[in-house]
């Protein structure tokens, strides 16, 4: 990594700056091959305003390419920012980063956080850093999501229970009994998923719905 060269983070706010995509993606890879402590903050603030999803990629590769230690703490630190994108994307680049430090910050506000995308980044992150031993815990709170959003996001809550794997089957199945019929759609078709993973969403979902109204009514009667 270099040394901090004065000036360096003014250079990149104004290149990031341009109303032009590919001079924004050249100035982020150029972030990344010639990382400078400089850039770090500039990257993150970046993240959470850059409305391009190829140049947004680059910001945060070229994160991944600054010092762990001072990148994973400025990005912890945007797990709280008040803008849900800062929020999806400080997710997304410390799922690149793998740092263990991720896990803890990781709260129950963040995996039900109102914000759909930041709510997925944070799945799918917990689920691929989740300690051994922590599933059944993760998969307790991921279970109160099931029906959430559109199918895109579901589909999103149930990959994150496939990388889980099969020790949070209890879990599914418990939701499958809930009295909500949607809630146990998705639980349901989340089991398929898990335990035929190349099926596919569309067809594990199609096939729940079919399963639950044809049964027509709660699977467990209080």
């Amino acid at each position: 990594m270099t040394g901090v060269r004065e000036g360096a983070g003014l250079e990149l706010r104004s290149a990031l700056e341009s109303p032009a995509a590919s001079a924004r993606l050249h100035a982020a890879l150029n972030a990344g091959i010639r990382p400078d402590p400089e850039h770090v903050e500039v990257l993150v603030r970046r993240c959470a305003v850059e409305p391009d999803f190829f140049v947004r990629d680059m910001l945060s590769w070229a994160l991944t390419r600054h010092d762990v230690a001072l990148t994973v703490e400025r990005l912890l630190d945007e797990l709280g920012s008040d803008v849900p994108q800062g929020r999806s994307q400080a997710l997304h680049t410390l799922s690149k980063i793998g740092d263990a430090r991720t896990w803890p910050a990781i709260t129950t506000a963040l995996l039900t956080d109102e914000d759909d995308e930041v709510a997925r980044t944070a799945w799918r992150t917990a689920a691929g850093l989740v300690p051994e031993g922590r599933e059944t815990g993760l998969a307790e709170t991921l279970a109160t999501q099931f029906d959430r959003g559109d199918g895109e996001v579901q589909r999103s809550l149930s990959r994150a229970f496939v990388a889980l794997g099969a020790a949070v089957l209890p879990v599914v199945e418990r939701a499958i009994t809930a009295r909500d019929a949607g809630v146990r759609t998705h639980a349901l078709a989340t089991k398929r998923l898990m335990q035929h993973p190349d099926e596919g969403f569309d067809a594990a979902i199609a096939e729940a719905r079919r399963t639950v109204a044809l049964r027509g009514a709660p699977l467990v009667e209080e």
